[in-house]
């Protein structure tokens, strides 16, 4: 079962009263990024493939507007386990947050681009002074511009429209270019409607981008739903690298868009994500770290010890089909 964040919260208070002890016990509440983007493909899959059921629990998926807002959800107790970068939970636990990555999800930004309608004639650098779509305030596409302003030593507006309102903005002709993620950047290269002048993938250097995460009292009363909800993830990664047709089918059917594009998203983001999730690996703790050292040139002050923003103690086991 999906729910968009306006339905969330009716669902929270409803669930709390209408749920016995040993249903809540569970229930693990999956807060997603956005609608277009593989951690729904990931979860869709977990569900769809009963894996949630085979590990004994339940799954409530919440799709939310951008990685900022999820975050939030999750501080304000509407959701138990997210995806987001490193960079969020070294900021949150500034502010009380007290969260930590439990599994590594992917480690790099593939599909991520930045884009300017295809009649356009600007290149990078002559963004300066321009305006630049965003998801949110602290989100993944927001520290890709950050990055692209201190990198390229340009600087921009960034404008938050949710991740929804990413190309319909840019596409509009309300901003100049837009900070896009996969399937979507596929999709409006292939369609023709706008180009690639930034390619994150291959452009920013390989680091824990985004990864699974909880907050530290929830991974400390029910530990065993934590370790239970990441094998059921790993479990949906593992099946889809195994079968690439119904993966495909399901992306194109989620998302509304041709077999074509679903296939360029499975071969060049699905089949590039993490299927260890092991935070204690040989790697994970230096590719954490870039992350944070990225985030910081991007803006973000005060940085955490990377021990401060990881678990190890959550090692998936991938459910089996």
């Amino acid at each position: 079962m999906r729910l968009d964040r306006r339905h969330a919260l009716i669902w929270f208070v409803a669930a709390a009263i209408l749920a016995g002890p040993a249903s809540a016990a569970d229930t693990i509440r999956v807060g997603l990024p956005t609608k277009t983007y593989w951690p729904t493909t990931v979860a869709e899959t977990a569900v769809r493939q009963k894996l949630f059921e085979k590990e004994g629990i339940q799954a409530e998926l919440t799709i939310y507007r951008s990685g900022a807002e999820t975050f939030e959800g999750m501080a304000a107790g509407a959701a138990d386990i997210i995806l987001d970068p490193p960079s969020l939970v070294s900021a949150g636990r500034k502010k009380g947050v007290m969260s930590r990555i439990v599994a590594n999800a992917a480690m790099g930004n593939f599909g991520w681009q930045l884009m300017v309608p295809t009649k356009s004639t600007l290149d990078v650098k002559d963004l300066n002074g321009k305006k630049v779509a965003i998801t949110a305030a602290g989100s993944g596409s927001d520290l890709l511009a950050l990055w692209t302003i201190q990198d390229k030593k340009i600087d921009f507006t960034r404008v938050p429209v949710g991740g929804g309102g990413l190309v319909p903005n840019l596409l509009a002709g309300n901003v100049e270019a837009a900070v896009v993620y996969s399937p979507l950047s596929f999709q409006i290269s292939k369609s023709g409607e706008a180009k690639t002048i930034l390619d994150y993938a291959s452009a920013v250097p390989p680091n824990l981008t985004a990864g699974w995460i909880v907050l530290d009292k929830f991974a400390d009363a029910k530990p065993q739903l934590v370790q239970k909800a990441v094998n059921a993830l790993y479990g949906a990664v593992g099946f889809m690298r195994a079968n690439r047709d119904v993966t495909v089918k399901l992306i194109a059917e989620l998302y509304e868009m041709p077999p074509e594009i679903a296939a360029l998203e499975y071969d060049n983001t699905i089949m590039m994500l993490e299927t260890s999730g092991d935070m204690g690996a040989a790697g994970v703790n230096a590719a954490v770290q870039l992350s944070l050292d990225l985030a910081k040139l991007g803006g973000l002050k005060d940085i955490l010890p990377v021990e401060d923003v990881i678990s190890t103690k959550f090692k998936p086991v991938p459910t089996q089909q």
